[in-house]
């Protein structure tokens, strides 16, 4: 197991399940439970059996997402806690605003995606939120994700071409590890100096989302046929549970526990 620190650089979180992706400065990390203000909501794609109720996880593909649905990303969304108002721009314009809080604001928000992927809707899209302790992650344990930049590097080499690490929508973006070494430290405990503890569970498999650029929209690389090319597995990045809280920020170095 490598012993390497991890040092983060950057942290995002994405509000809404297939957009885009909202920069932090900082994030407070709870034990058991998921990165703050992550995949708080998803675009149903037709009816789900989604019950909020009783919520289950639901495969990706019962909602808009980037691995069918590529031109969600030439959106650009922001999400505002107190509010609740989530803003839609298509370049410089904006295409959609509403309160995800109340029947007005996501009915503004699904009759705007009714426009905007007409022939790639199942059924009406339907705004549905998280109930308390459920997150619209791809992982059931997808509590935190990280990504290790020199593992970008390295499809960069793969598929011959710039790659943006947005590609990869992880919450935390770390440096210090030799490329794809962070796929060792599953089961490993990683530590802050200020007590944040994470528990590496699981390698993370990547899918189609990662060909479509984040910036354009289009779909212009096969990083799951290189990754599998290359190395015999499509994995990069990993999932982390928190076991003891914490903040975050960049420039904080996670170590080996241990």
């Amino acid at each position: 197991m490598t012993t390497a620190a991890l040092t983060v650089t950057a942290l995002h979180r994405y509000p809404v399940k297939g957009l885009s992706p909202e920069p932090l400065a900082s994030a407070a990390l709870s034990a058991g439970a998921y990165f703050p203000g992550d995949r708080l909501f998803a675009v149903e794609n037709g009816p789900s059996g989604f019950d909020p109720a009783a919520p289950a996880h639901q495969p990706k593909i019962k909602y808009l997402m980037l691995m069918r649905n590529e031109a969600l990303a030439r959106l650009r969304t922001a999400y505002d806690d107190a509010t609740g108002v989530l803003t839609i721009r298509e370049g410089d314009r904006e295409v959609a605003r509403g309160d995800l809080a109340t029947p007005e604001g996501r009915l503004a928000i699904e009759a705007f995606f009714r426009r905007f992927v007409p022939k790639e809707l199942r059924g009406p899209p339907k705004v549905l939120a998280a109930p308390e302790g459920y997150r619209f992650t791809d992982s059931r344990s997808g509590f935190v994700s990280l990504i290790n930049l020199a593992s970008v590097a390295a499809v960069e080499d793969m598929v011959g071409a710039p790659v943006d690490p947005l590609r990869f929508r992880g919450n935390l973006h770390v440096t210090g590890l030799p490329a794809f070494a962070e796929l060792d430290l599953v089961g490993a405990e990683l530590v802050t100096d200020a007590g944040l503890r994470l528990k590496v569970t699981k390698r993370i498999v990547r899918c189609a989302a990662t060909n479509v650029d984040p910036a354009t929209g289009e779909r212009d690389l096969a990083i799951p046929e290189a990754l599998q090319k290359h190395l015999g597995h499509a994995d990069c990045g990993i999932y982390a549970e928190v076991m003891a809280g914490g903040e975050v920020r960049a420039g904080d170095v996670l170590r080996a526990a241990g």
